[in-house]
């Protein structure tokens, strides 16, 4: 796992989500190699020496969500990895439009980026200066009720201008976009530390995270324990990153998200994915001291992680 500068999670900056990166990859080959020994027959019958058993070979990964086969027909070479953001800016240009690019897109090794996001979504913290994706504008907004401090509905407007974006965005095309730059994931990913293995099967099981992202009545209570805010719900604390950041932007943005994702991995994979779960109603925490009650922090404010990976 990617570790060079992780996101602490107890934090509460807000992050867009690049949720849309998905790919598949081609079936898994199995070479056996064999060996036959032959030696003349001795004259006296001789003992068989004794055979020390060989620990058996590890067992290959079988791919779970191999890529089409009409999706590795590359009509054009594409370009080493270290020299592939112009390819990868073109290819969503043309799918997002220029300002939306401009805007939202981090231009500089995007392929990677893109990649390590997608890994850390299920984990626990996501890489805060690997993300593809500009962090979205402003600061958290947070209300009190009856002294404690809850995510305000007003949050949830910051990041209208990136749902339009997603909203307008076709899945089908940008899996034919995802399935062209695949080798370049597929490289940067086995870079990350994972020969052997296949992006497109990491990036299904980060899409079927997200999808069960559970569902949490209001109010969503918070605590601010050091410098940023979490949630004060243990359960949701405890949540994946990529749920965690759903969480945060609403549940009227993390609905079309997940509408978006579904016909995303239903272009990419044909096995039905995971399903959400409506979480329990939260439960006031503990009053806090008035000293952890101060205003939302400014989003670009660092902190040490309080938690390891």
């Amino acid at each position: 796992m990617w570790n060079k500068a992780t996101d602490p999670e107890e934090s509460f900056r807000d992050k867009a989500i690049w949720w849309s990166a998905g790919i598949v990859i081609a079936a898994a080959i199995a070479i056996g190699v064999y060996y036959r020994y032959y030696s003349p027959v001795p004259a006296t019958p001789a003992p068989h020496p004794a055979v020390t058993p060989q620990p058996a070979a590890p067992a290959v990964p079988a791919i779970q969500h191999p890529i089409p086969p009409e999706a590795e027909q590359q009509q054009t070479p594409l370009p080493p990895l270290d020299q592939s953001d112009p390819v990868v800016r073109d290819a969503l240009t043309g799918l997002l439009g220029k300002p939306a690019v401009a805007k939202f897109l981090v231009p500089h090794e995007i392929v990677r980026d893109i990649v390590v996001t997608v890994d850390n979504l299920p984990r626990k913290k996501v890489a805060a200066e690997l993300r593809p994706v500009q962090p979205t504008g402003g600061d958290t907004v947070v209300d009190t009720q009856a002294g404690q401090s809850i995510l305000s509905e007003q949050n949830y407007a910051r990041y209208a201008p990136l749902m339009q974006v997603v909203s307008a965005t076709d899945p089908k095309a940008l899996a034919a976009i995802y399935f062209r730059l695949y080798p370049l994931f597929q490289q940067a990913y086995e870079n990350l530390g994972y020969p052997g293995k296949y992006f497109n099967d990491r990036m299904v099981l980060a899409i079927d995270s997200l999808l069960a992202t559970p569902d949490v009545p209001g109010p969503i209570y918070l605590v601010r324990p050091k410098v940023f805010y979490q949630f004060a719900d243990p359960k949701l604390e405890a949540l994946p990153a990529g749920q965690k950041l759903l969480i945060r932007m609403g549940p009227q943005n993390a609905s079309i998200i997940k509408q978006k994702l579904q016909q995303f991995r239903a272009a990419i994979t044909a096995t039905p994915p995971q399903m959400s779960q409506p979480a329990s109603p939260t439960a006031p925490p503990a009053p806090v001291s008035p000293g952890a009650q101060a205003s939302p922090l400014p989003q670009g404010t660092q902190a040490s992680p309080a938690n390891p990976p």
